[in-house]
């Protein structure tokens, strides 16, 4: 009797050996986590991205002056009679010329055409003709600067009062030289099957931009070099003003996300300035309308969400997936965005039609999801999901944050149902004749 009862205790141990042999339901390091509803508050998400509607695109552009105003850098078209240009005694007097902007040059569209010589605006604001003094134009307009030209000669008695035939026009405006950095990702590395195995390669771009005096804004630098931010990178600009003089910063830049880029710019002594392209209705916006005013040497960069990414692991596909820029993802949804298993019972994938039923009476739906969330002191915490609550809970679906790391796995329940689902195997068939009679085999498989 005891000889047997100590065969009975070896067999019984021989079986849960084989039973917790790679199962893990019972082997899972991380399965003991935090459920949601014991989770603190500071470690819950809070919706940051939904409900954000494009910034009105007007107000990245600045307002332009009813009239053009001069300033330095700028080209005159001048045409003086016998003065401007020189002329040779008893020569016949020039003509102005007529000049027409490049249809080739973006920048030089919508121009009208000019009539004169160029005559360039010096830093100090003044144009130097032949015969007077340099004269001050800057911040005049067009009109104003012809009356002042014509005072200028006619002071000097080198004009006839009534016929001068002087002409001014604007041949060439100013232009603000800025550099546009572009971070946006040129695509992902693949797997055999399709799956995603590594990180988005990012591809950066670098543009000089030269922008024309009253355009020297966010909005046409945008234009100029692809538009709005794209949905791999982060919904707004930064503008480094003065240009990126400090060898740290590009490289710091790299490890930090956009909420960490004012406390680095301060430490460095760099202003920068975020301009956001997707705002909440109705709250008013965090930047000044100069803000969006690009001045010479300024340097833009709008920047890859290369930290924006949440893992999968256990019985998800394994990979790294990038988070949605202009919504929120909970658990459930992004257990359904990797094709994870969501009450599926006894359904499978099959690469030849699509969906397959195993035989039996199917296993159940894993259930057990435990999220590895990072802690603001750089440590890491498990957090226990029932995705069979989350379904029907909303206090389940937490929001998944940046480095999560979600791993599905059955509870000790599930995985012993399947377990016995899968070794004891109960088939009955039956075969209905014409007759009305049927005929029936049972068989019960034990191992």
């Amino acid at each position: 009797m005891q000889r047997t009862s100590r065969q009975a205790t070896a067999w019984i141990a021989v079986f849960i050996c084989m039973m917790l042999t790679g199962c893990a339901a019972f082997t899972n390091p991380v399965a003991n986590g935090i459920p949601v509803r014991r989770l603190p508050s500071e470690l819950l998400s809070t919706p940051r991205r939904e409900g954000l509607e494009t910034v009105p695109l007007s107000m990245l552009r600045q307002q332009p002056p009813h009239e053009y105003l001069i300033g330095p850098g700028d080209v005159l078209g001048v045409f003086v009679p016998g003065i401007f240009p020189m002329t040779v005694e008893n020569q016949d007097l020039p003509t102005p010329p007529v000049n027409f902007p490049s249809r080739i040059d973006p920048l030089g569209s919508g121009l009208p055409p000019s009539m004169g010589y160029p005559v360039i605006v010096r830093d100090d604001g003044t144009i130097v003709l032949p015969l007077v003094d340099p004269i001050p134009v800057a911040g005049l307009s067009i009109p104003d600067a012809y009356e002042t030209i014509r005072r200028a000669f006619r002071e000097k008695r080198l004009l006839q009062p009534d016929r001068d035939g002087i002409y001014v026009s604007l041949m060439q405006p100013r232009q603000i030289r800025v550099l546009v950095f572009r971070q946006e990702v040129g695509g992902f590395a693949s797997g055999g099957r399709g799956d995603i195995t590594t990180s988005a390669v990012k591809q950066g771009t670098g543009h000089i931009v030269d922008l024309r005096a009253y355009e020297n804004d966010v909005l046409t630098a945008l234009a100029l070099t692809g538009g709005l931010p794209g949905l791999d990178t982060f919904d707004g600009v930064f503008i480094f003003r003065g240009g990126m003089h400090r060898e740290r910063l590009s490289g710091a830049l790299r490890n930090s996300g956009p909420e960490e880029v004012h406390a680095l710019a301060a430490e460095l002594g760099i202003q920068v300035v975020h301009i956001p392209t997707r705002w909440p209705p109705g709250q008013p916006l965090p930047f000044r309308p100069e803000d969006v005013i690009l001045e010479e040497g300024d340097v833009v960069l709008i920047e890859a969400r290369t930290r924006d990414f949440f893992y999968t692991g256990g019985l998800l596909n394994r990979g790294e997936y990038r988070l949605p820029r202009d919504y929120d993802l909970d658990v459930v949804e992004a257990v359904a965005q990797v094709r994870g298993m969501l009450v599926n019972g006894a359904f499978g994938g099959n690469n030849l039609n699509g969906v397959q039923v195993q035989a039996g009476m199917g296993n159940p739906n894993p259930s057990s999801l435990t999220v590895i969330r990072r802690t603001p002191g750089g440590g890491q915490i498990p957090i226990l999901v029932d995705l069979n609550r989350a379904l029907t809970d909303p206090r389940e679906r937490i929001l998944v944050q940046p480095g999560d790391i979600l791993i599905l796995q059955e509870t000790r329940g599930e995985a012993f149902t399947r377990y016995f689902n899968n070794v004891f195997s109960l088939g009955l068939f039956t075969n209905f004749i014409q007759r009305g009679s049927a005929n029936g085999t049972t068989t019960l498989i034990v191992p």
